[in-house]
């Protein structure tokens, strides 16, 4: 019986011993820390005093890598950026193929696959305004840099991308609009 006693208590130790994933020590040093409540983007947020949780930057403040945009959201600075930005970056495959992969995120469900202005967001109809279309004659005898400019700063209902795309992206996306959609 003694001889049995002892491989059943080895077992109980060693099997009480583990946890479920293995990558615990077992112990929290700072348990408010390490199990903190995470807070969704667009969440309620009773930490602060507006009770919104995405926080504005600090004014002034630039984040690393970004160049300030010198042009505000206004028809005359739109005209503007056209006549003084030119597009840095070269028209070649690998440019292009980076425009088509950001414009898939961040504008095909507004401005649709063809570019066309019927993206999912409005043909679903949870958008009510139609979004605008870039392969028309319009948007074809725009300039590069107006085209940066509506999607850095927003152009009438479409708001500011800017802070969510890179901005050599921006340019790529517009390569992408003028070699592949636009053609």
């Amino acid at each position: 019986m003694k001889q049995l006693l002892i491989p059943i208590g080895l077992i109980l130790v060693l099997s009480s011993s583990c946890d479920r994933t293995r990558s615990s020590t077992g112990w929290d040093y700072m348990p408010d820390m390490y199990y903190s409540e995470g807070y969704e983007t667009w969440a309620p947020n009773e930490n602060f005093e507006d009770g919104l949780t995405m926080r504005t930057p600090v004014e002034g403040t630039v984040p690393r890598g970004m160049i300030p945009f010198p042009y505000e959201k206004t028809d005359e600075d739109r005209l503007l950026a056209g006549d003084e930005l030119v597009n840095p970056v070269e028209p070649t495959a690998g440019n292009i193929e980076r425009g088509r992969e950001a414009y898939k995120v961040f504008c095909m469900t507004c401005h649709g696959e063809k570019g066309d202005g019927q993206g999912y967001l409005f043909t679903s109809q949870r958008y009510p305004y139609p979004p605008a279309s870039l392969v028309n004659e319009k948007v074809r005898d725009i300039s590069d840099g107006e085209i940066y400019h509506a999607i850095t700063v927003g152009y009438g209902v479409m708001g500011a991308h800017g802070a969510m795309i890179p901005q050599s992206d921006r340019w790529k996306i517009i390569h992408y609009i003028r070699e592949e959609l636009q053609k």
